[in-house]
């Protein structure tokens, strides 16, 4: 079914504040009709005086006389409470539209496939596939607070072919939480970190729960927005964020995405699953956790074997509920983390966000037996002065001692709420070695890079769960841009740097491996922006000498996003639909 979104039923030029989404200088924003199933209106213009406030104009074709006039109700209400209140609110920086949608961090339009880029070297006659990459791309402006996390899911794929034969194209992942709010033509659903904060979040709350009570959205169909994580699995290219379950999208010949749907795993689970699931490399089962805000224990542990049949569903019990963005997995254990950012709704009443730092609270690891059945014996080590946003690989090991030990490597944030809210301190992000001794319950964390900030990265896949010596991440200075890559020696901390140059920033790099090889054979892919030129690229980096073997130009601005993956050539002619 087609939908076609009209520019009329988008807020106007004399929109409030928190509308504005500020332009880069000299942005080149694309502005393209997109292809079936929607038809998106231009951007609004992003450089336009501070506004009066707000007319919603919503039409609601399918509704009867009585749901029309209740929905024309709330929209009154909306407009003339729930804004106001969220207006008089001071929005930190972290929720700031003015500030998360600025410069590269501006959304663009979908862009349908462009073949016959121009490429600058040489790309090696291994990478044949297509480079995927997440990221968030609000479809409307923001009525309220906006998160970077809050963003509406879209994919950017490279493919790539045969002699320097290169594709590019950008595709909203088109959620059920999307497909609803385009055939309003606005913004209905809550934004969880931007919009729902103290009281006027819970109006926000109030306000979508009546509209569903009338039939004019359904939240039971999905309320996540797929923009975080990615994963090739079993034939399929999922995209994922914590909040939904994942959402298959598939890859055509043309190196062109669509959406396939809500994908439940063959109807196994009907919980959502985190953003970063892990693929065993020796077995191929896919670990993954799942965690419920609302209804206790908490958190469960799922996995799927390579047919893609659901081997456990374990509950694990948490005393209070956590926020999991990511885990680990050795050959035998699943390492979860327990950290200080965590789910208290009450705090809305109070006028906060629901999602707190708990400065008291004991970091710590659970470590559970890929055999066990039930979460019973999972063992729980504390690690203090840690928050991990992301973990990059652990293994096993043994003291001379003897003693059992899993060693985990991730990126240590502090302060550890720093994505969420303005404390003022400086941010450090620093890759870090923690030790768990699961005989004497205790840990240490050594750091193994210092003064520098290196978040969002990869290993060689096929080192997942083993003993690894390299990770390539971003180096992310000036934060939050990532101002090139680093090549870390984790054994022995030594660096390698590939900088992108004055005014150029990329992401998280994502590693291939050539063949079978050693660790660090292969290369490492990613986007860059030239914020000077206004110029997007594709770039390819050798992993061994960290030295640059191919640029693509790319058509169209590439924003700043998330996470990403590569799918092979023989990966995309096993794709199942």
């Amino acid at each position: 079914m087609q939908h076609s979104l009209r520019s009329d039923l988008l807020p106007t030029k004399t929109s409030p504040r928190s509308h504005l989404l500020p332009q880069p200088k000299n942005a080149n924003i694309s502005r393209r009709i997109l292809i079936n199933p929607f038809k998106i209106p231009t951007l609004p213009d992003l450089t336009s005086p501070v506004p009066s406030p707000v007319k919603l104009k919503p039409t609601y074709p399918n509704l009867n006389l009585l749901q029309k006039l209740a929905a024309t109700m709330l929209d009154k209400i909306e407009s003339s409470i729930v804004i106001p209140m969220e207006q008089n609110r001071p929005l930190p920086k972290p929720t700031d539209p003015a500030v998360q949608l600025s410069g590269n961090f501006a959304p663009v339009n979908e862009c349908p496939v462009q073949n016959g880029l121009e490429v600058v070297g040489q790309i090696p006659s291994c990478l044949k596939g297509v480079y995927i990459r997440n990221g968030a791309n609000p479809m409307f402006p923001p009525l309220a607070g906006h998160h970077l996390f809050d963003g509406d899911g879209m994919i950017h794929a490279v493919s790539i072919g045969f002699d320097n034969q290169v594709s590019y194209s950008c595709r909203y992942t088109k959620t059920n939480r999307l497909v609803q709010e385009t055939a309003l033509g606005r913004s209905v659903f809550p934004k969880p970190i931007g919009e729902l904060h103290g009281h006027s979040g819970l109006a926000r709350l109030a306000l979508f729960t009546a509209r569903a009570g009338i039939g004019l959205v359904d939240g039971t169909r999905g309320m996540g927005v797929a923009n975080a994580g990615v994963v090739f699995f079993n034939g399929r290219l999922l995209a994922m964020s914590e909040d939904d379950l994942p959402y298959q999208v598939k890859i055509d010949g043309q190196g062109d995405l669509e959406t396939i749907g809500r994908f439940r795993f063959d109807d196994q689970i009907d919980s959502s699953v985190i953003a970063h699931p892990k693929v065993d490399a020796t077995t191929g089962d896919l670990h993954t956790l799942s965690y419920n805000v609302l209804k206790k224990p908490h958190l469960r542990y799922l996995k799927f074997n390579t047919c893609g049949k659901k081997t456990r569903d374990v509950e694990i019990t948490l005393p209070e509920p956590t926020m999991i963005h990511d885990f680990a997995i050795t050959e035998n254990f699943v390492v979860i983390p327990d950290q200080q950012m965590v789910f208290k709704l009450s705090e809305m009443i109070r006028g906060g966000s629901p999602v707190i730092y708990v400065k008291e609270k004991m970091a710590r690891f659970g470590v559970l037996s890929k055999q066990d059945l039930t979460g019973s014996d999972i063992n729980w080590v504390d690690v203090p002065d840690c928050f991990c946003f992301h973990l990059w690989n652990a293994w096993e090991e043994r003291t001379e001692e003897g003693d059992p030990v899993i060693v985990v490597i991730g990126s240590c944030m502090s302060p550890p709420d720093t994505i969420f809210s303005e404390s003022g301190e400086p941010t450090r992000v620093e890759l870090s070695e923690i030790r768990l001794n699961m005989r004497t319950k205790e840990s240490n964390r050594k750091v193994i890079v210092t003064g520098v900030n290196l978040e969002a990265g990869h290993i060689n896949r096929s080192y997942v769960g083993r003993k690894s010596q390299f990770v390539y991440i971003a180096i992310a200075d000036p934060w939050p841009k990532c101002s090139g890559i680093a090549k870390v020696d984790i054994q022995n901390g030594t660096v390698s740097e590939f900088n992108y140059g004055p005014s150029r920033f990329g992401g998280e790099p994502c590693f291939v491996p050539e063949g079978e090889g050693e660790e660090d054979k292969g290369y490492v892919m990613g986007f860059v922006r030239d914020e000077e030129k206004d110029e997007s690229e594709f770039v390819v980096v050798d992993a061994t000498d960290m030295k640059q073997v191919a640029a693509v130009r790319l058509p169209e601005r590439v924003p700043y996003g998330f996470h990403g993956t590569f799918v092979s050539e023989n990966q995309l002619k096993e794709q199942v639909f």
